[in-house]
């Protein structure tokens, strides 16, 4: 608790001070021309007077644009007429070794950085939610379903870990990604650089880079494809997670009385003619836009195909609409996990009303009495089919019929004898409770190792939270770094 404390107080933090400005396209180009400016000065490629006279010129244009109602314009040829009329023509120098095309470049990946760290923190906040739910009750019993059909029961802890570390893969792949994506294109220029001295390496370093996208034709014509593909995918898969666990949860929801429920309130919608309802609205909705991140995934991914390199197709310099709608469903569905409860009595009820627990008597058949695996099986599926010609659940089937019905089913397997459990046995292998305790393999339902599952998904997601609070403070630091470099170009 403490250590989730810590991480959300010191974020809050450093987005207070280093995220203060709208980050528009207005504000990005101006962050990188207080850059360049700094960069061209230690290079030599403008002397340091002109260098002040820069500054003070790009200093006015951002105040005249913080101004309430003021233009704030993301057009680089609109924002050089306006240093033009505050310093003169000379300082259009600081676009040495420029263009629109590296500029449109590096506001892309500026506008990702910012909008992954948003994605990641709502991914962070998602993934504690379900492991808070998971700890409530770790090893209550609900079943497990395959071709929409009951299949095995498992344990509450053992369903949670199963979206918790799927979604501990998509933090990996965001990990991954931004190396890929905190790499600078700028002073690539149009595509193939300039015979300026421009340190590329210093302008990634004073915009928070950890390095340069070397290939200047793939900086600014090739890569900003495969990034946006990178970011859609892997919002794609969040998105598709999301929906997942939703979509469970709707499919049982329309039963008289559903194990997961949503409290009534925010999270739940009326008729206006059906006073009985509660409807699941909420969850519908982040469903859809679930759909929503994936169709925009995929816009992209069309308007881009079979482009050539230099098109302005596929060119997006404002914030990604994949990443941010990814967010919203992130967000909402924390909300939803906050509503939802779960009712481990009806969940068990659920479970004991059929005969997902069969497998077990044929493993215990064959562990116990050596019984060949196929004969346990075909012994199992002829009981499941009396028991529910006569209605009876797997707790009431009576004994004598078990035993007649196991030496039959050996006779049609070729082989004989009586049932080689004594009734206790029978009954004990069908219950649900031995079947989650007698599992033994790596990543299975019984309790000890749904336990050190869920410890190692809280250890991950508390790496993963540091690493994004790391990531923001690197950025918060190569601004603060940015602004005194600028200040000293002021003589």
């Amino acid at each position: 608790m403490k250590f989730r404390k810590a991480l959300l107080a010191a974020a809050c933090m450093v987005a207070a001070s280093a995220f203060a400005a709208p980050q528009d396209q207005f504000y990005w180009l101006n962050e990188m021309n207080k850059a360049s400016a700094v960069m061209v000065v230690e290079q030599g490629i403008v002397p340091p007077a002109l260098g002040d006279t820069i500054a003070r010129s790009i200093t006015q244009v951002i105040a005249d644009g913080d101004k309430p109602g003021a233009r704030r314009s993301g057009d680089y040829l609109v924002v050089e007429k306006d240093l033009i009329a505050v310093g003169g023509p000379d300082v259009t120098r600081v676009h040495s070794g420029r263009s629109r095309q590296d500029l449109a470049a590096t506001s892309e990946r500026l506008f990702l950085r910012g909008d992954v760290l948003d994605f990641f923190t709502a991914l962070n906040a998602y993934r504690d939610a379900l492991l808070k739910m998971a700890q409530a009750n770790p090893d209550a019993i609900l079943p497990a379903y395959t071709w929409g059909v009951q299949a095995q029961p498992i344990t509450y802890g053992h369903y949670i870990a199963a979206y918790s570390q799927a979604l501990a893969r998509d933090g990996e792949r965001l990990r991954q990604l931004w190396g890929r994506l905190n790499r600078s294109p700028l002073g690539s220029a149009a595509l193939g650089t300039s015979s300026f001295p421009v340190n590329r390496a210093r302008l990634a370093a004073l915009l928070g880079f950890d390095g340069v996208l070397e290939n200047s034709l793939d900086a600014i014509q090739i890569a900003p494809v495969d990034m946006r593909m990178e970011t859609g995918a892997t919002a794609s898969s969040v998105a598709l997670t999301v929906g997942m666990l939703l979509a469970d949860v709707t499919a049982q929801y329309g039963q008289t009385k559903p194990w997961f429920i949503l409290t009534e309130g925010a999270q739940t919608g009326v008729s206006s003619i059906m006073p009985q309802k509660r409807n699941p609205s909420s969850i519908v909705y982040t469903r859809s836009l679930a759909s929503e991140v994936i169709g925009s995934a995929q816009t992209y991914a069309l308007r881009a195909h079979n482009v050539q390199a230099g098109m302005t197709d596929y060119k997006i310099t404002e914030p990604d609409p994949t990443l941010r709608l990814a967010t919203r469903v992130l967000n909402q569905a924390t909300g939803i996990l906050g509503a939802l409860r779960f009712d481990p009595a009806r969940a068990l009820d659920e479970v004991n009303a059929d005969y997902s627990t069969t497998t077990e008597l044929a493993d215990t058949l064959q562990r116990v009495a050596d019984v060949p695996f196929r004969v346990g099986h075909h012994f199992a599926s002829n009981l499941v089919t009396f028991g529910r010609s006569k209605n009876l659940r797997p707790v009431q089937i009576p004994y004598a019929d078990a035993q007649r019905i196991y030496a039959e089913s050996a006779r049609e397997s070729g082989a004989s004898g009586t049932l080689p459990l004594d009734e206790a046995a029978f009954r004990t292998a069908l219950t649900a409770e031995n079947m989650v305790r007698a599992s033994k393999g790596t990543g299975g339902p019984q309790p000890a190792e749904v336990a050190r599952m869920l410890a190692a998904q809280r250890q991950q997601l508390q790496q993963d939270t540091a690493w994004v609070l790391g990531a923001k403070e690197k950025l918060a630091t190569a601004s603060s770094s940015l602004d005194r470099d600028f200040a000293k170009l002021r003589r």
